[in-house]
């Protein structure tokens, strides 16, 4: 099948592929692109996913101050390489990351960061919740359970909707950008400042 460049053309503006990944994306989806992008997003997914063992040294740290100057920002998000690190890409990725903690306030990177009792009293409290709205006993463990994801993606940066496209999360716009930079990207550490508030 031939695969126009106007279709290569969108999908790379759409992925941010290259142009060889994204005609075999396309030729794999028939010249469909939404289900090429979601070829190339597993894709990402999976070189991710290889990835995530290296070890990320490198990096920047990122500030970002809200318009007013009542809220600021400051994220360290490591790569592998300084190269990596001085990349456009790279700083466009920190940014929007900075950003979108200032818009969002998580208050953890990732689940694995959310301490053990605060998510048992999360757990007690939509149990209660459950009991007093009359909800049978055998089903509060399932709702519990889908109350807490919708916790993390509420208190959690990585499991957050981005704020730019709520389709995807902040874990996958980091996927994404370690599929097409290389290299192993995971954020560290951050800290958002608002006004007036500990």
């Amino acid at each position: 099948m031939s695969i126009n460049m106007d279709l290569i053309k969108e999908l790379r503006e759409k992925t941010g592929a290259g142009v060889m990944d994204c005609k075999k994306a396309l030729i794999s989806a028939n010249g469909d692109i939404e289900k090429a992008v979601e070829i190339l997003r597993k894709e990402g997914i999976a070189v991710a996913e290889k990835k995530g063992a290296r070890v990320a040294k490198e990096g920047r740290i990122e500030s970002y101050i809200h318009p007013g100057n009542k809220i600021g920002v400051l994220v360290e998000v490591n790569c592998e390489t300084d190269f990596v690190a001085r990349t456009d890409e790279f700083k466009t990725l920190t940014k929007e990351i900075a950003m979108h903690i200032a818009a969002s306030s998580p208050r953890y990177i990732s689940v694995n960061d959310v301490p053990q009792d605060v998510l048992e009293k999360e757990k007690e409290i939509y149990a209660t919740q459950a009991r007093n709205e009359g909800k049978p006993e055998h089903v509060i463990d399932r709702i519990v359970q889908g109350k807490i994801e919708k916790f993390y993606q509420e208190v959690c940066l990585l499991e957050q909707p981005w704020v730019r496209d709520p389709e995807k999360r902040i874990k996958d716009i980091i996927n994404e950008a370690i599929a097409r930079l290389g290299e192993n990207i995971i954020v560290r550490r951050f800290v958002r400042f608002e006004l007036g508030k500990d």
